[in-house]
């Protein structure tokens, strides 16, 4: 599947209603369109998922390794995969949009902010083009697309003043109805506030959509289909219950791809008062569960959690899923509810982010995703602290990163481990939990 990347000169400047105006645009030309993200994010794919109508494909070197990234790019479904970057081209020590163009083979189409610039938006994209060369990165950057730009004389001064070998693919005229509200954890979902048809359809109506389909290329494709994880690869008869709702919105679709190919999967919602299904684990991803403390608080299925917990059910909680697992939730307006009660710890919500990078632990012991001595990457980005007991057993350290308590990360109770890192599955971690059941 041919593809290319549509990197931004920064965060912020409009990558995303570019890579959903596109999306759009070759839709509308009769084009499966496979979304894809460079990076860790949650938020983002969900616009991606709601415009192409299929799951977007998270593409990270640090959480996948460069052989896992290209597993995953290739499999996707579609006629052309559009990989939105993340932050500025080059930026990012672990993880950048450079590093998966890169690493993949794709071009980068880059997204720059012409609205108060003509021939100084050729001057920027020339200087990122440059750059690369001067980086030593393999790096093409094969045009631009020009965000909130006006047409007549403001778009002939910006195509006119391209250098020879870097392409005008089109404009998105600025329309209000383009913007995408925010909150604290980034955009608000796709679910949440997703952009009209008919703002879309406007947008993609200067894009030059034959343009954009020559330069995509075709990765190569990595040796071996198998994920990179060090657990087996066996399909099993258990049967996996994965919280699903708007309090756990934050998985990644090859963790339930993962979990699917090995066992089953049946899915609930805490929120809105599901029991607990009948399953051999469960597994409660990131999200909002602030935003819904008080319909946890009182939800079924976390009163049978803790019962079930306490009888030796495996349970694993990523970010909000350890919020979830604690003994309270206090929200940023003061408010405090209780929570499942299994794990020792208070969770806080704060107005600033607590922790934003790439993580790398190591297991200290047997955890249900790793074996002592086993290390694992992820990805944390929290607004919420948690207070743990003075009893309270870990079962990973920082290599890097903040974890918990900014040396610890993996609260464990019974066969109980909640983290604030977020996995993807090539990091073996799914399948480490799925071998040990």
């Amino acid at each position: 599947m041919k593809g290319f990347v549509l990197g931004g000169v920064s965060s912020n400047v409009g990558k995303t209603v570019a890579t959903l105006a596109t999306i759009r645009a070759l839709d509308r030309a009769g084009r499966a369109v496979q979304p894809a993200k460079a990076g860790p994010d949650f938020i983002d794919p969900s616009h991606h998922r709601r415009v192409a109508g299929r799951p977007s494909r998270t593409l990270d070197p640090w959480l996948q390794g460069e052989d896992g990234m290209g597993r995953n790019y290739h499999r996707g479904e579609g006629d052309i995969c559009i990989v939105e970057g993340v932050m500025g081209l080059y930026d990012g020590e672990v993880s950048s949009t450079a590093m998966v163009a890169e690493a993949l083979d794709l071009p980068v189409v880059l997204v720059v902010d012409a609205s108060a610039g003509m021939e100084s938006v050729a001057a920027t994209a020339l200087g990122f083009r440059e750059y690369a060369s001067h980086a030593g990165r393999d790096v093409e950057v094969a045009g631009i697309i020009a965000q909130r730009a006006q047409g007549g004389r403001h778009e002939r001064g910006i195509r006119d003043a391209l250098p020879e070998g870097l392409e005008y693919f089109g404009r998105i005229a600025p329309d209000e109805a383009l913007e995408i509200p925010d909150r604290h954890l980034g955009l608000e979902t796709g679910e949440e506030a997703p952009l009209s048809d008919e703002a879309l359809d406007a947008a993609s109506e200067h894009l030059r959509v034959e343009r954009l389909l020559d330069v995509a290329r075709d990765p190569p494709r990595p040796e071996g289909e198998e994920s990179t994880g060090t657990g087996s690869n066996a399909p099993t008869d258990k049967r996996i219950a994965v919280a699903r709702d708007s309090a756990f919105r934050f998985c990644y679709p090859a963790t339930i791809e993962r979990l699917r190919e090995r066992g089953e999967v049946v899915t609930f919602s805490p929120v809105a008062g599901d029991a607990l299904p009948d399953c051999d684990a469960v597994y409660l991803p990131g999200g909002y569960p602030e935003l819904h403390a008080e319909a946890l608080s009182g939800s079924p299925a976390l009163e049978e959690l803790a019962g079930r917990a306490g009888e030796g059910l495996p349970v694993f909680g990523e970010c909000g899923g350890l919020m979830t697992l604690s003994e309270s939730l206090t929200t940023a307006d003061g408010e405090t509810y209780p929570m499942a009660g299994v794990l020792p710890a208070e969770v806080r919500m704060h107005e600033r982010y607590q922790a934003l990078d790439h993580v790398e632990l190591r297991a200290t012991r047997d955890a249900l995703t790793a074996s002592g001595g086993t290390a694992l990457r992820g990805h944390e980005f929290h607004y919420s602290s948690a207070d743990v007991g003075s009893d309270a057993r870990f079962a990973f350290e920082m290599e890097r990163g903040e974890g918990i308590d900014g040396e610890h990360d993996g609260l464990v109770e019974h066969q109980v481990l909640g983290t604030y890192c977020h996995f993807h599955p090539e990091s073996g971690a799914f399948d480490a939990f799925l071998d040990g059941l």
